[in-house]
């Protein structure tokens, strides 16, 4: 039997396809009242997949909606998800909850649910470009910079196309003091003299879980970690530059605007520590 390419937990069972979910007066169509977490399943693996979880629920409340199932069924759901796939399918999980109703503020009540798992292979860690977006992260007293809440993803849209129509990968965005946020659709990283830096969480931007993961990963295996005030210019003067995500999870970057890198020491470990840990080492 072929497996197919997406398949959704909605209404309490499994559709395959691209189910129609809203209608023209779903308060998600025209008010966005969707959040969403991503997770992965690869090689065998769903690394962190109970914080994703867990990072939906949090995401829900802040937003008014009711996260309908606790974090521990969602994960009870993906789990029964992957069983329409092979055992090292490389998926991506994709837990959503949207309101139904509401004026402007969303009916927590009519809150709903869905769980879609679908065919992404893993990005090749052969390094990607990038360039300095003209576009920033808004402030957390501007938008709902604490929830992954798909608002959001509009202007990171626009500094990728930004940055694709300039012959690059993906863009630094800046935060609206203009300091370093993250990339479009990652964190970031520097090195410096042995060092990993990423930008300090300041509610611009979420605090990635793969990030966080990271984070502990490199300190275990002796390499010094800072979140600090990350420049364009540090960027810019970095020894090494990559990205943290879940998407791709641990990739290189290999030029920034007109300066070529190569993948180097501290980008090497964090990569090779994910694998280990996400493999049980």
């Amino acid at each position: 039997m072929t497996a197919p390419k997406a398949v959704h937990f909605l209404e309490d069972k499994w559709v395959e396809g691209n189910p129609p979910m809203m209608g023209p007066m779903t308060h998600a169509t025209w008010m966005a009242s969707v959040v969403f977490d991503g997770a992965r399943a690869f090689e065998g693996v769903t690394p962190d997949l109970d914080q994703h979880c867990e990072r939906l629920v949090r995401s829900a409340t802040s937003f008014g909606l009711k996260p309908v199932y606790s974090a521990g069924e969602m994960q009870e759901i993906a789990r029964d998800g992957l069983k329409h796939y092979g055992k090292d399918a490389a998926l991506y999980l994709r837990p959503m909850l949207w309101a139904e109703s509401g004026f402007v503020s969303p009916d927590p009540e009519s809150t709903r649910f869905c769980f879609t798992l679908f065919e992404a292979p893993m990005p090749a860690a052969d390094g990607f470009s990038v360039c300095l977006s003209s576009y920033r992260r808004p402030a957390p007293n501007m938008a709902p910079t604490d929830a992954k809440a798909s608002c959001l993803y509009p202007n990171s849209a626009r500094a990728l196309t930004e940055a694709t129509g300039r012959g690059f990968a993906n863009a630094v965005v800046l935060d609206a003091l203009g300091n370093v946020a993250e990339l479009a659709t990652a964190n970031l990283w520097i090195a410096k003299d042995g060092a990993a830096i990423t930008p300090a969480p300041n509610g611009s931007f979420l605090n990635g879980i793969t990030k966080q993961r990271i984070m502990t990963l490199l300190t275990a295996r002796g390499i010094p970690v800072r979140e600090a005030r990350v420049t364009w210019q540090d960027v810019l003067e970095a020894d090494e530059v990559f990205s943290t995500g879940n998407y791709g999870k641990v990739l290189p970057i290999n030029r920034v605007e007109d300066r070529a890198l190569q993948p180097g020491p501290v980008y090497t470990a964090a990569r090779e520590a994910y694998w280990d840990w996400a493999h049980g080492g």
